[in-house]
């Protein structure tokens, strides 16, 4: 049994500078927000050259489906910052407000609100800012918001001298609660556990995965694992299933796990590209996207691996039109119920389906003019001209589902790439069966 899985490209937006964040606000009013950080580095000029800079830029858009004939993202704002590493906005309004979180190349949390301005549309508003430690990069942040729970609002971050530093926010100001030394070198990647959020993960270039408890201190990680063997930049918590989270590395492989054995992985399934970015999908417990920095945007369908240990996860949807370093990724939670619009630019095919072994031709414009045109597979994933379509028969991926009357869901989701600085807005239609496509052999 198989899935309809199709990806379309709706907007191309240049940012600029080098984009590595992207976060849809998930507070009900502004479900139609989105934010973008970049990240760039400025070389030093003069006879004695001067230390490199990094600058940064965030960007605020809204969303709006008004119909195919005119951009769906209306950037509302731009703010120079610092250089961004991560971005997350607090799961749950604070006072009424959506709360962005941003961890910049200073060294610093910053803390913006959401809120209408006085000249009409939404904007950020600097709200608390709060260094983590000197000469270093505070390099990830996570709410521990993520299952919707507004009873107890913290921050953690990790930064690139190996700490982690978890933070409470309190009347606007934020405070640090404890910090320690986590790594041996940089600590990519701090999470919480949304189910029992005096549990924290942490990820570092030492290509160690650890869990900690708030409430006996950080003295001694409650696990460490070397199952990854590079080092550990992802870590997402599952708002839907207790005690399970997502792991990515540089190794190329994403971990599925259950907290209550951190000795063995649930599932192991190679990406063929360093894993950036792991997020759960918002309201569906077993869809996983995947930034993949080498290797496109993947979206990974989990359910056997949580019932079958040991199972990787299939990959039912790539998105592969960007043409640089994949980085940021996320899910939007807006509903959309309007047909799926077709790509950028559409050109008729040059060859009927049957001389193209089922695969539709389309033309597509990269603003970088670093390629225009690709393949689109029966599954919607793009495949790059001089890459040989496979055959409809082919096992490789999931193949159309026959059954035309089944409920089909779509989604949008945002992503983007380093050095072309460039952000996608895509859209996803599925149309799920009932058991996922078997997962292929290594």
């Amino acid at each position: 049994m198989a899935w309809k899985s199709k990806s379309r490209n709706l907007q191309v937006f240049d940012t600029e500078l080098s984009a590595d964040t992207v976060e849809w606000c998930p507070v009900p009013s502004s479900h139609d927000i989105l934010a973008c950080g970049t990240y760039q580095l400025q070389k030093g000029a003069g006879e004695e050259e001067a230390p490199p800079s990094r600058t940064g830029r965030l960007y605020l858009f809204e969303f709006r489906q008004e119909g195919s004939l005119s951009p769906p993202l209306t950037e509302l704002q731009r703010i120079d910052t610092a250089a961004i590493l991560d971005l997350k906005w607090c799961h749950v309004p604070l006072s009424g407000r959506g709360v962005l979180g941003m961890a910049t190349a200073t060294g610093e949390l910053q803390l913006y609100t959401l809120s209408d301005s006085q000249e009409g549309g939404r904007r950020l508003h600097t709200l608390s800012s709060l260094e983590v430690g000197a000469e270093r990069l505070a390099l990830s942040l996570d709410w521990s918001t993520g299952r919707m729970d507004s009873s107890d609002v913290r921050l953690v971050c990790s930064d690139s001298a190996g700490c982690v530093s978890v933070l409470s926010l309190a009347e606007g100001a934020l405070t640090t609660l404890s910090q320690w030394k986590a790594h041996d070198f940089e600590a990519w990647i701090s999470a919480f556990s949304y189910w029992d959020t005096q549990l924290v993960y942490s990820g570092g270039d030492d290509c160690k995965l650890k869990g900690w408890d708030l409430r006996v201190g950080p003295s001694c990680p409650t696990f460490t694992s070397k199952r990854h063997s590079m080092g550990v930049c992802s870590i997402h918590s599952n708002p839907h299933r207790e005690h399970i989270l997502a792991t990515g590395s540089y190794d190329e492989q994403v971990l599925v796990w259950d907290g209550r054995n951190m000795r063995q992985p649930l599932s192991e399934s190679p990406m063929g590209g360093g894993v950036w970015r792991l997020k759960w999908h918002p309201t569906h417990q077993h869809l996983l996207l995947a930034a993949c920095m080498h290797n496109d945007f993947h979206i990974l369908h989990c359910q056997q691996a949580l019932e079958e240990s040991g199972r990787a996860c299939p990959v039912i949807a790539s998105y592969i039109l960007h043409n640089s370093l994949a980085y940021g990724a996320d899910w939007s939670r807006l509903s959309l119920e309007e047909p799926a619009p077709c790509s950028p630019v559409a050109a008729e095919p040059k060859k009927s389906l049957a001389e193209s072994r089922g695969h539709l031709r389309i033309q597509y414009e990269s603003p970088t003019a670093s390629f225009d045109t690709s393949l689109e597979d029966d599954a919607g994933r793009y495949i790059p001209e001089g890459i040989a379509a496979p055959s409809v028969t082919a096992t490789a991926g999931p193949t159309l589902n026959p059954k035309e009357d089944a409920p089909s869901q779509s989604y949008l989701l945002a992503s983007c790439s380093f050095y072309d600085h460039m952000l996608h807005l895509w859209r996803w239609d599925w149309t799920p069966d009932q058991a996922p496509p078997e997962s292929e052999p290594c």
